[in-house]
């Protein structure tokens, strides 16, 4: 009898149809069956030796929410038969209805039930625990995950064993994983947590990856690539997080239609065993990347979601370096261009913030002049040691790309079809707070905002407290000018302005956005469960 490996997630949801991920145990006809007769079914397609689905579910009714279970050959497989939870659900909007999209990064996997946390409690955890209580409450209609939705370069001690039990810890990668199957290894850890597994069943998603999905500091720089494909290990590992990201979070960002156009997806269910299908697949997507396209977009009613890629589709060469090639950074304009007027609120979601504190900003700038060469091929080596060793990889330090993007957002708020806000969602460095630009001359007539959220369930060491907290100063700034003049980097576009934050704790922010609109609210997660509020405000006015 075919078993339910991990899963259900709910992926997709919109006024009548949805997507449902699973993993089972052995090949079988997977199948969703919703309470009022809607639902889907499809055979489970096959790579590296797992078997998966995403099962299209029709039929549903706007604005309805509809309790659903899973059957794997006929047997019903979720919920289990001792399930503390309320029955998971679909959700779907009706045209009219506010939206609520609550978003974070940064999670390591909370440890087993009983067993010490030392990072504190997880805010999924939280939130899954505040909507079991009350069903029919307030929840979210998506959530956004942007980003190190599992670590492959910080095991847990339980997973650094079962690696153990398979190969040489001595031997590089070590402890980090290796190969496809240690990566199902991390998912099957982070989501088979039971208040996770649940609340992934019942809130639709979208994710996107940043570095810890592959290694930390992923594509940093050529020099960077070109010492790791140096390795004997390295290829394995990006082939794998590549093709593990496809099957377990990708696949599940698109819509059915979009679903129904991917080659791809279409050849892996087509055929006994999709494994070299999806290897070749990563093959490309990690040495020709412009072929391949991760970011997408998701419509919430008039509110629009860009999810960006800012990982695999960067160019390295340091005399054009860019954080988006010249075709996402095409999509990208396209996208949020397309039928002016159609949307009251866009949401650019990116891993790595756009605005930061301004020293890190500035200390970004300069290390990038002197990447490049602006001091000379001395102060370019020293320059490559510090991006490694302080993580400088932000748009700050794709200085084109951060003009590029600054220009975007001004040009999309501004005139007399803009939107009401346009919101830059970001997480990655492990606190929250608001930021707002202040253009010279023209403003833009949308609320333009850099949101930043995380972790979701994470350490937070005094050294981030204290550097973040000084980043923002005044004397701060006065540093990072010095930075700029030594880089003989030019001022920055536009300038901004902290407006709130900054905030340490694991948390997560929800936007909650109602015609033209917008409220945010940042909750932050305590030792006895309970989701604590901790921020609210207005964003617009309407």
């Amino acid at each position: 009898m075919a078993g339910l490996r991990l899963g259900p997630l709910l992926r997709y949801a919109d006024g009548s149809s949805a997507t449902v991920w699973i993993e089972a145990g052995r090949p079988c006809a997977a199948e969703v069956r919703c309470a009022d007769g809607s639902g889907g079914t499809t055979r489970t397609f096959q790579v590296a030796g797992h078997h998966y689905a995403l099962i299209p579910v029709t039929g549903l009714t706007p604005g309805t929410a509809t309790p659903y279970e899973v059957f794997l050959d006929g047997t019903r497989a979720w919920p289990p038969d001792d399930s503390p939870f309320p029955p998971s659900a679909i959700r779907t909007p009706a045209g009219d209805d506010d939206v609520r999209v609550a978003f974070g990064s940064c999670r390591w996997a909370a440890p087993p039930a009983g067993e010490h946390d030392p990072v504190g409690p997880d805010a999924l955890d939280s939130l899954a625990a505040r909507i079991a209580a009350d069903p029919d409450g307030e929840r979210p209609d998506v959530l956004l995950l942007l980003g190190d939705q599992v670590y492959a370069d910080e095991t847990s001690d339980a997973t650094r064993r079962r690696i153990a039990g398979r190969r040489d810890l001595t031997e590089p990668p070590g402890s980090e994983v290796a190969d496809y199957e240690e990566y199902t290894w991390l998912y099957d850890e982070s989501w088979r947590d039971p208040e996770v597994r649940w609340l992934l069943s019942t809130v639709p998603s979208c994710m996107i990856f940043d570095d810890h999905d592959v290694i930390d500091d992923w594509n940093t720089s050529a020099s960077w690539v070109a010492d790791m494909r140096a390795t004997d290990w390295w290829r394995e590992r990006v082939l794998s997080g590549l093709m593990s990201y496809w099957v377990y979070q990708h696949l599940g960002n698109l819509s059915p239609a979009a679903l129904a156009a991917d080659p791809l997806y279409a050849a892996v269910r087509d055929t006994p065993d999709g494994t070299d299908l999806v290897r070749d697949f990563a093959c490309r997507a990690d040495t020709e990347p412009v072929g391949v396209r991760w970011s997408y977009r998701r419509d919430f009613g008039r509110v629009r979601l860009l999810m960006v890629d800012t990982r695999a589709a960067r160019v390295l060469a340091e005399d054009s370096r860019a954080m988006l090639d010249a075709g996402q950074a095409r999509w990208l304009r396209e996208q949020a261009l397309d039928t002016p007027g159609s949307y009251d609120h866009l949401l650019v979601g990116t891993s790595l913030p756009w605005l930061l504190p301004h020293l890190v900003h500035d200390a970004e700038g300069w290390n990038a002049a002197l990447c490049r060469g602006e001091r000379g091929a001395r102060w370019a080596r020293f320059g490559e040691k510090v991006r490694r060793a302080a993580d400088l990889e932000h748009w700050a330090a794709f200085p084109d790309s951060f003009a590029a993007l600054t220009r975007l957002l001004a040009e999309v708020g501004t005139g007399p079809q803009a939107p009401a806000s346009v919101l830059v969602l970001s997480g990655d460095v492990h606190h929250a707070y608001v930021a707002e630009p202040r253009w010279p001359g023209d403003v833009p007539d949308a609320r333009v905002l850099q949101l930043t959220c995380s972790p979701v369930h994470n350490s937070i060491p005094l050294s981030i407290r204290a550097g973040f907290r000084f980043g923002w100063s005044a004397l701060a700034r006065a540093l990072g000018r010095g930075f700029r003049r030594h880089g003989r980097s030019p001022r920055p576009p536009v300038g901004w302005r902290k407006t709130g934050g900054p905030w340490f704790g694991n948390q997560l922010m929800t936007l909650t956005l109602r015609g033209r609109s917008a409220w945010l609210r940042l909750h932050q997660a305590r030792a006895d469960g309970a989701l604590v509020l901790v921020e609210e405000s207005e964003l617009t006015s309407g």
